[in-house]
């Protein structure tokens, strides 16, 4: 009698499909239960994180690594690529000339965070540094705005620069020239002189752009070179202290030192911001980063690649915030507006009138919340532009007249409360204000009171009045005596108010404090 031959291992083991292997199995004898073994792998029907691939493949080419020389001192070795590497094995020293992590500290830096020492020994062909000669200072990133070369990065890159050299994402070098720069918004345009035609990038509406929308940051972190990374934005309209104009987005995109310059897209290709600033006590990405926003860029670098600078309109006023005492103090139904500190001599602000104590409450119509959209706003205005500007002055709103000026170079256009530091005072002779929590005296020259002491538990500590200070105004009256000060706050309690407005001064620098007067 014919008896199938039993398959050999060899032969199961060659069945392509896990059903036919089962199959023979189960011709042979072998027990089911041994085929359960090959029951199909997992797999989970999930929704599928998008895929950022489609948008970096469009925009890679349009994004470069800006090099900057200079005849200033060479990079320090704090400012190097500054990363270090802890690894296992044997030492730096201890690895061979053709080593791959050899040949990437000599590119990239040194394994303790400077650059190779020894590799450098080993180029003598490069010659000691002379006094007139460039040598590297910085690098950051940059992007393509136009196909025949204008780019973009940051002003903080190249400001110190004499040279300026642009790496593709291909890896070829191209000299670049200086536009122009514009200190203020950290803005900068470089030109590359080439017959090619540049791959390039649009801006975005980011008026459209929510907290939350997905981001991708691309760009060379660390003189890396082309290195992507993605996020979403995190917050708009962060005021992180660097101008009068701030007002950036808030991402959390891994961006690092080499960066800045560096555009941030939407998934739509467009350039919705510019890396410029990222908040670190590490120094490496924490996962806050800056971004200067896309209407914002597009206007300055459009001036820039007409003019070689910018042309901002000039108010001529210094100015601080309204807060609810300020507000309370005045008489303002909200604490919004711009409080003008004092005009510039000479200003437009001063020729029309603008007095120390007024509030800003609109232009042209458009309310004002706060200095930063006053100075934002001044600011787009082309010079020689007439405007109505709308005051809050004695408990009444006003409106003024004038022409804008132009911004001088070194002007600066909104002052925040300057941080003040203590003089010695010896006053001849002082008051109590037991109320307002100070001691005054008659000021040496004659000009307000000088404070002569202040109650570490009074309103007036809380709200930073520091002994040697003058107080030369109350509610916009200038005071020379305690008995000025007193006057001025019982005309303001009959009117029903529960806070005076105090002019401070030190340093040559002034503010004004809302202090309480209802106690008692």
């Amino acid at each position: 009698m014919f008896k199938p031959s039993r398959p050999s291992l060899k032969t199961v083991l060659k069945t392509s499909t896990v059903a036919g292997l089962a199959a023979v199995m189960l011709s042979t004898g072998i027990p089911a239960a041994i085929t359960h073994s090959f029951a199909a792998p997992v797999k989970v029907e999930a929704p599928q994180v998008p895929s950022f691939a489609d948008v970096v493949d469009a925009v890679s080419p349009a994004v470069v690594s800006v090099r900057v020389q200079s005849r200033a001192n060479p990079v320090s070795d704090d400012a190097s690529n500054g990363f270090s590497f802890d690894f296992g094995g044997p030492g730096f020293d201890e690895l061979p000339d053709d080593h791959p992590l050899k040949r990437f500290f000599r590119e990239f830096g040194g394994p303790n965070g400077g650059g190779d020492r020894h590799a450098e020994r080993d180029r003598p062909h490069l010659g000691k540094p002379g006094p007139g000669r460039l040598r590297p200072t910085s690098q950051g990133s940059g992007f393509f705005i136009t196909e025949d070369g204008y780019l973009v990065t940051n002003n903080h890159v190249v400001s110190d620069g004499s040279a300026f050299t642009v790496v593709l994402n291909d890896g070829t070098e191209l000299d670049a020239k200086l536009i122009g720069k514009d200190s203020r918004t950290d803005l900068a345009v470089l030109k590359v002189d080439d017959k090619r035609k540049f791959t390039y990038v649009n801006w975005a509406d980011d008026s459209k752009v929510r907290v939350g929308d997905w981001v991708v940051a691309v760009g060379n972190p660390f003189g890396l070179g082309g290195t992507v990374t993605s996020g979403i934005v995190s917050a708009r309209g962060r005021d992180i202290g660097s101008g009068p104009y701030d007002d950036y987005l808030q991402v959390d995109a891994a961006v690092n030192r080499g960066n800045s310059g560096g555009p941030t897209f939407n998934l739509s290709g467009e350039v919705v911001g510019i890396n410029t600033a990222i908040f670190s006590p590490s120094g490496g990405n924490v996962g806050i980063a800056f971004a200067i926003p896309a209407s914002v860029a597009k206007d300055v670098v459009a001036d820039l690649m007409k003019d070689g600078s910018v042309s901002r309109g000039w108010l001529g006023v210094q100015i601080q915030p309204v807060n609810k005492d300020i507000a309370d103090s005045l008489g303002l139904a909200e604490a919004s507006g711009a409080l003008v500190v004092e005009p510039q001599a000479g200003s437009p602000g001063e020729k029309a009138g603008i007095k120390k104590g007024d509030v800003v409450t609109a232009v042209n119509g458009d309310p004002i919340k706060g200095p930063r959209e006053l100075a934002r706003k001044i600011a787009t205005m082309r010079p020689g532009t007439t405007v109505d500007v709308a005051l809050w002055r004695d408990g009444k709103s006003i409106s003024v007249k004038l022409e804008i000026g132009t911004l001088p170079a070194d002007t600066q256009e909104a002052a925040a409360d300057p941080e003040q530091q203590q003089e010695d005072q010896a006053p001849a002779s002082e008051k109590a204000l037991a109320d307002l929590g100070v001691t005054v005296a008659p000021s040496d020259d004659g000009n307000g009171v000088t404070i002569a002491s202040v109650d570490p538990d009074s309103d007036a500590s809380d709200r930073g009045l520091k002994e040697g200070e003058k107080i030369v105004s109350v509610n916009n009256q200038e005071v020379k005596s305690a008995d000025d000060i007193l006057k001025v706050i019982e005309a303001a309690k009959k009117d029903g108010r529960s806070k005076a407005l105090f002019q401070i001064e030190a340093d040559n620098a002034s503010r004004f404090v809302a202090l309480p007067i209802d106690q008692g």
